[in-house]
């Protein structure tokens, strides 16, 4: 099987200017100026099968988005190779676009003032889809993602929900065979999001199409994907399978409270000092979420302390989550 993304040794630098203080200073300014250089992404190299759903995922500045922008040819890299679809992004960038579909949750690709369908026929002449492609493929992908009836309304008059499947059914109006989904489900609600999440286990499946979706939602990257690569201050911390991270992180239970009686969790913390746990309070549904170790009596113990002492409206047991996991990992700052 080809690979339809292949990274080797990516890297990419910004300069960060800084201004002298004081008259002087500025101009100083004006024939020399201060600056030291940011590493966004440094050195990276790995590669994505076509076919693949891969997760790219990190925190705040790990370099996720700037990655996404050297694959899809907006920014040159510093250092590196780059090959996608077989391409250079950015010495064949006219055919490049031809073969690859983008959406940035934050951006968008839809003209603001005119009607959805006139962005999609601007976009079908501008990749040359021909009218019986674009009537054979693009008439699944609207009734699949329920915008049939957007199609006369301008992009501004839309929720984001509507925006983002009418963003998604832009990008795909060339069936290309790589797809770069950017926080494609931000803000969403929960049955949007199953509907995008379904749409695009299906064109998967239908197309083979190699997806690689950046987002914070784990629970996007649960349902699609079974490769996670993870980045952290530029670097590469973890690329494998998702259920690996899982058994080699995922020790422990996750037991969730809830109490008839007002409860402060310097109260749990007290109670259970002498017990393997760690408490967290989500503070809308007033859940305690208690973390313990996978010894055989550490869940019980820690149950029958806590009832003894206070009374419970609900208890579950769950299995730590991937939220967790992932957030232990970037405490430690390595796999």
């Amino acid at each position: 099987m080809k690979n339809a993304i292949e990274v080797q040794g990516l890297r990419k630098e910004f300069k960060s200017y800084s201004s002298r203080s004081g008259l002087k200073g500025a101009f100083r300014d004006l024939f020399s100026r201060n600056y030291k250089v940011l590493h966004a992404v440094n050195d990276i190299s790995f590669s994505v099968k076509q076919g693949e759903m891969v997760g790219y995922i990190g925190e705040n500045g790990a370099g996720k988005s700037t990655t996404i922008k050297m694959l899809t040819g907006i920014l040159t890299p510093s250092a590196g190779e780059v090959m996608v679809n077989g391409m250079n992004p950015h010495k064949e960038r006219e055919a490049f676009v031809q073969t690859i579909g983008v959406v940035f949750g934050q951006r968008s690709q839809l003209w603001w003032d005119i009607a959805v369908q006139e962005s999609f026929r601007l976009l079908k002449k501008v990749y040359k889809v021909s009218d019986e492609e674009y009537d054979r493929h693009m008439g699944h992908v609207i009734q699949t993602l329920d915008i049939g009836p957007l199609l006369d309304k301008p992009v501004r008059k839309l929720s984001l929900g509507q925006r983002m499947r009418c963003e998604l059914a832009a990008a795909l109006i060339h069936n290309p065979p790589l797809l770069f989904l950017d926080e494609p489900t931000i803000g969403l609600d929960v049955l949007v999001k199953l509907k995008i999440r379904d749409f695009l286990k299906e064109i998967n499946e239908k197309y083979n199409t190699t997806i690689l979706l950046t987002t914070h939602d784990l629970t996007d990257i649960e349902a699609l994907c079974d490769r996670v690569v993870m980045l952290d201050e530029g670097n590469i911390i973890y690329d494998g399978a998702l259920q690996s991270l899982k058994e080699t992180w995922g020790e422990g239970k996750e037991v969730q409270f809830q109490f008839m009686e007002n409860v402060e969790i310097t109260d749990l913390e007290k109670l259970t000092r002498d017990l393997p746990v760690k408490w967290e309070l989500e503070e809308k549904e007033q859940r305690f979420i208690a973390y313990t170790t996978d010894e055989a009596d550490a869940v019980s113990n820690l149950i029958g302390t806590v009832i003894s002492s206070f009374q419970i409206k609900d208890v579950k047991i769950m299995e730590v989550s991937t939220e967790e996991i992932i957030r232990k990992i970037y405490e430690k700052g390595e796999v």
